[in-house]
């Protein structure tokens, strides 16, 4: 695996992103992780490169790069965590996004073509968002225990998913206290009457953050195995 570390300059600052792509066989589709709340982290970079050795071009950007280069739970706190992530907008991820795009278009590592997008937790909606705003380019996302998917606010994402014209999946936790089952069930029942390719799916047993190897105490290695393999499988189809 080639792993780089950049420095993408944006409209607003320096966006630090990590890369992570096969050394053979290129150039490979492009696939952006969006991380979670705690931030981009080394236990981040090793899912991205699980990823990325499954022959795809991983972009792993610092989406709190307006505010601090680097953050690190364990030297801060929960309150400066939802401080950063509340400062993040649908919108601004989006920005953020096609500055990604561009960045990917120019590297010959990385295949023109249909892309993939995950988001995890914070990100699910962004996630989301972003397959509505790129549909000619984003032709699989993935939301995993994702939060504020379907809520009453002006930017929900759900206003705009009748513009996906890619495959979307939400993968949800049986007890998430960030998402809880009645805004999924709410969310599945609007996306029913929009036609678009999408799937919800229960992870039994599990709770917010299980896919995350370091998440003590949360982290459920069976539905961690079967979040790789939906993630997997449909981006072996789309992309």
């Amino acid at each position: 695996m080639i792993d780089r570390e950049l420095d993408i300059h944006t409209g607003e600052g320096v966006m630090n992103t990590f890369v992570t792509h096969p050394e053979e066989g290129g150039p490979h589709p492009p696939v952006l992780f969006l991380m979670d709340a705690p931030g981009k982290r080394e236990e981040l970079h090793d899912m991205a490169r699980r990823l990325g050795s499954a022959g795809y071009y991983v972009m792993l950007p610092n989406l709190y790069y307006r505010r601090v280069r680097e953050f690190r739970m364990e030297l801060s706190s929960r309150e400066v965590m939802f401080e950063h992530m509340d400062s993040l907008s649908n919108a601004m991820v989006c920005e953020d996004i096609q500055v990604l795009l561009d960045y990917a278009v120019a590297d010959n590592a990385a295949r023109e073509g249909k892309i993939g997008c995950v988001g995890y937790c914070m990100s699910g909606p962004f996630a989301f968002a972003a397959a509505a705003a790129f549909p000619d380019r984003i032709a699989a996302a993935a939301s995993f225990h994702g939060v504020r998917l379907y809520t009453g606010a002006k930017d929900s994402p759900h206003l705009d998913a009748e513009k996906i014209r890619g495959e979307m999946y939400f993968g949800c936790a049986e007890t998430d206290e960030y998402a809880p089952s009645q805004m999924i069930i709410d969310l599945e029942d609007y996306l029913d009457g929009t036609g678009i390719n999408f799937r919800v799916e229960w992870y039994p047993g599990t709770e917010h953050g299980f896919v995350f190897p370091l998440r003590e105490g949360k982290y459920h290695k069976l539905s961690a195995e079967r979040h790789w393999e939906r993630l997997l499988s449909m981006y072996g189809r789309c992309l």
